[in-house]
């Protein structure tokens, strides 16, 4: 009988979103509270990030999560949106294609 867990994490692979134009890969560091986070961006910066109702609903997110940010337009070096949250899985091989140390 064949594992279920590589077909899961395959189809895991298949669906991998990278960061846009626009977008950053953050590790979230702190739960402010009131749906923020405080998120170290690879780009240098601590953000504010709120969570969007669409993605609060489906899934939770914890500290040492790696996320996609979204900068706003106006305080984007403080303030951000999450737009995904990475798996156990999906992480491995971002660090594995050097995507991510």
């Amino acid at each position: 009988m064949t594992n279920p867990d590589p077909k899961t994490s395959e189809e895991e692979l298949e669906k991998l979103r990278l960061p846009r134009a626009g977008e950053v890969l953050g590790t979230v560091e702190q739960m402010v509270g009131f749906d923020r986070l405080r998120v170290r961006c690879r780009d240098g910066h601590t953000r504010i990030c709120r969570i969007p109702g669409k993605i609060r609903k489906r899934l939770w997110i914890r500290e040492n999560d790696i996320v996609i940010v979204r900068p706003w337009a106006v305080q984007g070096d403080e303030k951000g949106d999450i737009i995904y949250r990475y798996t156990k899985t999906q992480v491995e091989w971002l660090m594995k294609r050097g995507l991510l140390s």
